[in-house]
């Protein structure tokens, strides 16, 4: 793009100063199709769309161990309130040491020991599954984006009365991001939990939320004092929930989930990853893609459709339809589950087709042609190593044909012929084999192995 817009600033700096850049002026050697994105994000576009599919099925596992992970939490912490200074308890099956003293105000302990002797805080602990449940909850309830999470307001949370039956509507009024425009979303009584949780936890006992000044990373400026959803106590002063600590928390409970992907790696999710799988949703089912982009907050619908991982629904039914239709017309015998004794025959054929020189590869259920005249028949499939025992066929027929020569049999002597010269052309083919293989032009078929150590190495290469 570069080179293209120097070579098209010339052509026009020459229109007005021909005396000076009309000498250089010519045709750009890149053109305007060489600097066409349009392939790139198509390939974007599905990497997109195959992440958010292969997670979202994943959703409600995660929305479980998050829950389970904040419910143990919760109890080891209450197990330790209980337990005096210096004493041993034991919750969910783990043995813990309460210490014997604590600096804290109040009196309560929050570090412990395990059996093993590692120091745990069970405060911290039940502070991060606290925050990584509501985060998995708001942010699949409402598709917003990270940033405007971490500015939910207790002044966020608004009703709306209906003219029509004046009924009270909840909902949730996102501050202008990154269009600079604001939104309001329907809060749905799951989300009321949620909300009711996060405002019940960081209200003060005189029913207020703290107010606490956030640093905005995207305009670098510090924000005044709000009465942040996204806060915690550190040293007795209310701050606000960072985005790294966002991160770790979602970080420990897919470590705790054990998800893996296809290939067996273990399956991360990032907080955007549910704004794209809160979007597929919605369209999938039923939401029209407009209501989705005003949700959403997005400038333009193609961007909300860019989120939408498309699954083909109608060419998936149809050609489920067209499977259905074509076994409904062939005959039904086609279909029968398989006897025990058909299948043994099955393998028994694979197993009879080892042979002293290689396999024979005849197609199963076919008779042999050639009445098991296997060193005649052009479907044996001679193995490499068993190139001497061939050259020994190859010279016993050439022994056995001079005696028919001597003895007259030359009814003998014509079939044996035809043996040798079946012997003698595979003999070639499998030289001719071995010396194609020792060329060093010889690419050969790669395995599997091959093929993960070549990319092994190009990545090692690429890193390096």
């Amino acid at each position: 793009m570069a080179v293209r817009a120097f070579y098209l600033d010339i052509g026009h700096w020459a229109l007005e100063e021909p005396e000076r850049w009309g000498p250089w002026a010519v045709p750009s050697p890149v053109s305007e199709a060489d600097c066409s994105v349009k392939k790139l994000e198509q390939q974007v576009k599905a990497r997109m769309d195959q992440r958010t599919r292969e997670r979202l099925p994943y959703l409600p596992a995660l929305v479980r161990v998050a829950d389970r992970r904040l419910k143990e939490a919760s109890e080891r912490l209450a197990a330790l309130v209980r337990a005096p200074l210096g004493s041993t308890f034991t919750v969910l099956g783990e043995t813990f040491t309460a210490p014997k003293t604590t600096s804290r105000a109040d009196g309560q302990a929050t570090t412990v020991h395990d059996v093993q002797g590692r120091r745990r805080d069970l405060r911290t602990e039940e502070k991060r599954a606290f925050w990584a449940w509501a985060t998995i909850e708001i942010l699949r309830h409402t598709g917003i984006r990270i940033e405007e999470l971490l500015e939910l307001g207790h002044h966020s949370i608004i009703s709306y009365k209906l003219p029509t039956t004046g009924e009270i509507i909840p909902l949730l009024q996102i501050a202008p991001s990154k269009i600079d425009q604001e939104r309001l979303l329907l809060i749905s009584p799951e989300l009321a939990d949620v909300l009711s949780a996060v405002i019940t936890r960081v209200r003060q006992k005189y029913g207020t939320v703290p107010v606490v000044p956030s640093y905005d990373h995207q305009e670098r400026v510090w924000n005044d004092p709000l009465p942040l959803l996204y806060q915690w106590q550190v040293s007795e002063e209310h701050r606000p929930v960072s985005v790294n600590t966002v991160r770790q928390s979602l970080n420990e409970t897919m470590t705790a989930a054990g998800l893996t992907d296809a290939s067996g790696a273990p399956l991360n999710f990032q907080p955007h990853d549910f704004r794209r799988i809160f979007i597929t949703d919605a369209i999938l089912n039923g939401l029209p893609p407009h209501i989705a982009q005003v949700i959403a907050g997005h400038g333009n619908i193609n961007t909300t459709m860019g989120y939408n991982a498309i699954y083909p629904a109608k060419a998936i039914e149809a050609h489920r339809a067209f499977i259905a239709r074509r076994r409904a017309l062939r005959p039904v015998e086609e279909y029968r589950a398989v006897t025990p004794e058909e299948w043994q025959e099955f393998l028994g054929h694979f197993a009879r087709r080892k042979l002293a020189l290689g396999d024979c590869g005849r197609a199963y259920g076919t008779d042999c042609i050639h009445e098991h005249a296997c060193i005649r028949c052009p479907v044996l499939i001679v193995d490499f190593s068993e190139l001497s025992r061939l050259v020994e066929v190859r010279d016993n027929l050439t022994d056995r044909i001079a005696e028919a020569e001597r003895e007259g049999w030359f009814g003998e002597v014509e079939q044996l012929s035809v043996s040798r010269t079946a012997a003698e052309e595979k003999i070639a083919q499998l030289e001719s084999r071995k010396n194609r293989k020792d060329s060093p032009v010889f690419l050969g078929t790669p395995s599997f192995d091959q093929l993960i150590a070549r990319d092994s190495e190009a990545d090692a290469t690429e890193s390096t």
